[in-house]
Order: structure tokens, then C-alpha cells, then sequence
């Protein structure tokens, strides 16, 4: 779900349609119904800050260039890769997670320019998620069932990504960021119970600053308030959302 436009919300499915909610009727008289499966993220594209192009993703790989005035399609690209997760913007280029590598390709031609693949010995699961840091020329990311970050300098991503191990996790769930910071979620066991933990990590130093405690269960989500407050949510066996202070 993103504001492509003040008056417009586009919103995903897993029906392969993208909805687009008025926001002043608070109705939905639109859709688009170019893709063929899972709608996994979209992304906005801003000149002078005016929205100007919209990118959306399915599970199958496929991303499509959407002109936001006529919603018409601009371009469409299939990725030699399926199992799509998410994507990022930056630069006129996208970054796009699959489950087996992280793909940048060009917006306007989209053609690959680089690719992130598995080559740890010590991983044998599948890309969870990505956050870029282009003022550092980094890109950290965490794998499924792992309890490590990894981060890649964006200029030699032959070389082995540097390691942060987060103790007591047993799984990292999401992450996100939060200016010089990662937040990243958790999950975990304590005394046999289960246990919803946020990390606060320092991309200057690498190493854990803050290590909050506000959930029973797994932490499931994080949202970034204008980058002053982090709202969590976690799993269905507690269901609740806490509010944190960024800084």
C-alpha cells in the first residue's frame, strides 16, 4: 500500500489487482489488472517533487512502469528471476529482492546492472529483505530463519559482506530504516515463551545500540512515523502495536 498522489492510495493484492482508493470518497472506483499474480510492493517514482511514474511488482517476477495521470502502462519488464518480494528506488534504478538474489536494473530500459547473489557457505535459506544506504555505497540484508545482518559495499559486491550477529534472536522478521539507523525486528524464545524484540542498529558503527522490549510475540511489522516515531506490530497471538520514539 502506498500514496502514489494526495487524492490517491494504491493498494496491492494477493488477486494480482492493483486498488486505487480515492482518498476524499474513501471509496475504491479503480483498478488495474495488468499483472498475473501476487502483488508483492509498489514503489513511486518523484520529479521535483511530483509523483511521476508508479512501479509495481507480482510474485512472478514481472514489474511494470504505470503512468500515474492516465494509469495506463509504460513499460513492462520480466525478471529472469520468480518469487519477487519487494523493491526499492533509487537513482533511476531499481532494487529488487527475489528469494535467491537481490537484481538492479534501470528504470527507463530496465536493463540488469548488478545482482546479489547467494555465495555464503553459512546461508542455505532465502533473501527476507534489503535496505539500501547509498550515501555509504552499502546494502544490508537479512536472510529467512537467520539471526545475522549482511552488508555489501554497492561498489564491489564480490567481495565477502561484513556480519552483525544479533544475540538472543532466533529469527529476524522485518526491518526498516530509520535515518542513521536499522530497526530491526525479531523473534525469539525466552524461559519457553515466545518473546517480540526490536534492534536498533547503528549503520556508522555497525553494532547494536538499543535493544527494545515491547512485544510477547514476534514482531511482525515496522512503520516509520516521518522518521520521528516507529510504530511495531506483532504476531496474531498478541496483536498489539507499540509506539516508539526515533532518536
Amino acid at each position: 500500500m502506498v500514496m502514489v498522489e494526495q487524492s490517491q492510495v494504491w493498494t496491492g493484492s494477493q488477486d494480482s489487482i492493483i486498488y486505487i482508493i480515492n482518498t476524499h470518497s474513501m471509496s475504491c472506483n479503480k483498478q488495474l489488472n495488468d499483472h498475473r499474480s501476487d502483488i508483492t510492493d509498489i514503489v513511486v517514482e518523484k520529479k521535483n517533487g511530483t509523483p511521476s511514474e508508479a512501479y509495481s511488482s507480482s510474485l512472478d517476477g514481472t514489474v511494470i512502469a504505470w503512468n500515474i495521470s492516465t494509469l495506463k502502462v509504460n513499460r513492462t519488464f520480466q525478471l529472469p528471476y520468480k518469487n519477487l518480494t519487494s523493491m526499492k528506488l533509487h537513482n533511476d534504478q531499481l532494487w529488487c529482492c527475489t528469494r535467491s538474489c537481490i537484481l538492479v536494473v534501470s528504470t527507463h530500459e530496465f536493463l540488469l546492472q548488478m545482482k546479489i547473489e547467494h555465495h555464503l557457505k553459512d546461508v542455505c535459506s532465502s533473501f527476507l529483505g534489503f535496505q539500501l544506504f547509498p550515501e555509504r555505497d552499502e546494502v544490508w540484508a537479512s536472510y529467512s530463519g537467520s539471526s545475522d545482518l549482511y552488508i555489501w559495499n554497492t561498489k564491489d559486491l564480490s567481495s565477502t559482506p561484513q556480519k552483525i550477529h544479533l544475540q538472543d534472536c532466533s529469527e529476524i522478521t522485518c526491518m526498516i530504516r530509520v535515518k542513521n539507523q536499522l530497526w530491526v525486528g525479531s523473534s525469539g524464545r525466552q524461559q519457553g515463551n515466545s518473546k517480540g524484540k526490536i534492534y536498533v542498529v547503528s549503520t556508522e558503527r555497525k553494532s547494536v545500540e538499543k535493544e527494545l522490549f515491547g512485544h510477547t510475540d514476534a514482531v511482525k511489522a515496522l512503520c516509520s512515523a516521518e522518521d520521528r516515531y516507529v510504530l511495531s506490530g506483532s504476531g496474531k497471538e498478541e496483536g498489539k502495536i507499540a509506539i516508539w520514539k526515533a532518536g
